[in-house]
């Protein structure tokens, strides 16, 4: 798979380190090796861009700064603080990987690349990040930049979308990698893929390590890295109910696994589900909903459609399409059978809530206030 000389693995480790010697981004996680600060940042830079991550960082260790006052603290404050990050599977698990530490491993951290990924929701990049720039460890951390600047310097033919295809990179990385500043030339590499090799608009020819780059030599940069489609999210229409009283808003609890698992949200209704067959009408769909609505709750709605564009959300496999509707209950109904409550306006600030639901109250308070 490599076919570099010792002599031109040095050299392109020296040309990478003196690069990023000089140009290596200002964040506020490289400030030290801490091995809970490169956790932090790298579980919120999956699937986020750094100048979103940032100030979520800065805040989040104000308020937790220790390994132990993550594990020590309470739900709604962690997701609270991790509101309009997404994927939110990554603070739950934050905080289970930092009570193992805390309850396995007497709050030291373990070392060894293996033993990183026994903690919850570190994965093998994750445990390379952490190994080699907190403990020195010369290990490989392949995440999206380190498939592209590789694929791109070596013509790795090999899948990105396949689980499998890791090993190789892996295992190529290791043999270029440089044993005295691993951690250094693992976040180059992110550099440089964030810098002159990106997806697109990349700047080869500005490139430090052009001349190590055989896919821009032979003018076939373009073909790499190699990937194969996803699959497009699969459209999925709801109602969005909000139900408004003089005790505020009426919210549900979200069920503890699935998309947004936990989560307090305005009542959502599949519409697929409402249908009985396809000729139903947007306003039959309505009425099927006051029906079923009634039968499991005991609650009576006359729901009519906020003027506003259906919410739009894009999840990795689904993207939902969400109709507001709105109606109003007395303070007093009974809600015994209904699995939520009320949330006045003046507890939103302390309610963590996903971005789905503040794209709906958005949506909603804007053709309000029309």
């Amino acid at each position: 798979m490599i076919n570099w000389s010792e002599e031109k693995v040095r050299a392109f480790q020296k040309t990478l380190l003196n690069w990023y010697d000089q140009n290596k981004r200002d964040l506020p996680w490289r400030q030290d090796h801490d091995p809970y600060h490169v956790w932090i940042s790298e579980i919120m830079l999956q699937q986020t861009q750094v100048q979103t991550v940032i100030p979520y960082y800065q805040r989040f260790m104000k308020q937790f700064p220790t390994v132990q006052s993550l594990a020590n603290a309470e739900e709604t404050e962690l997701m609270k603080a991790w509101e309009g990050l997404g994927y939110y599977s990554r603070a739950r698990n934050l905080q289970r990987a930092a009570q193992q530490l805390v309850d396995d491993y007497q709050g030291h951290w373990p070392t060894d690349v293996h033993e990183l990924q026994q903690l919850s929701g570190i994965g093998p990049y994750t445990a390379g990040a952490i190994a080699s720039i907190a403990f020195n460890q010369p290990v490989a951390a392949v995440d999206g930049n380190a498939f592209r600047v590789f694929s791109r310097l070596l013509e790795i033919d090999d899948d990105i979308a396949k689980p499998q295809t890791r090993k190789v990179f892996e295992k190529v990385i290791n043999r270029i990698i440089s044993k005295e500043r691993p951690g250094d030339f693992n976040q180059a590499i992110m550099d440089l893929g964030a810098s002159y090799m990106t997806a697109t608009n990349y700047e080869t020819a500005k490139s430090p390590v052009k001349a190590f780059n055989q896919s821009y030599l032979d003018g076939v940069e373009a073909h790499y890295p190699v990937k194969t489609k996803k699959k497009r999210p699969v459209p999925v229409d709801y109602f969005g109910l909000v139900i408004h009283s003089n005790q505020g808003y009426l919210f549900e609890k979200r069920p503890a696994k699935g998309i947004l698992a936990g989560f307090w949200m305005f009542p959502l209704f599949n519409k697929s589900a409402l249908a009985a067959d396809e000729s139903m009408t947007e306003t039959s769909l309505i009425q099927a909903l006051e029906k079923q609505f009634h039968s499991e709750s005991g609650l009576s709605l006359h729901l009519t459609k906020v003027p506003s564009k259906p919410v739009s959300h894009t999840f990795t496999h689904q993207k939902w399409q969400i109709t507001l509707l709105s109606s109003r209950l007395s303070a007093d109904a009974d809600l015994s059978f209904f699995s939520g409550n009320w949330i006045p306006t003046s507890e939103f600030e302390n309610t963590p809530f996903s971005k789905v639901q503040s794209k709906m109250w958005l949506a909603y308070s804007n053709a309000s206030n029309k």
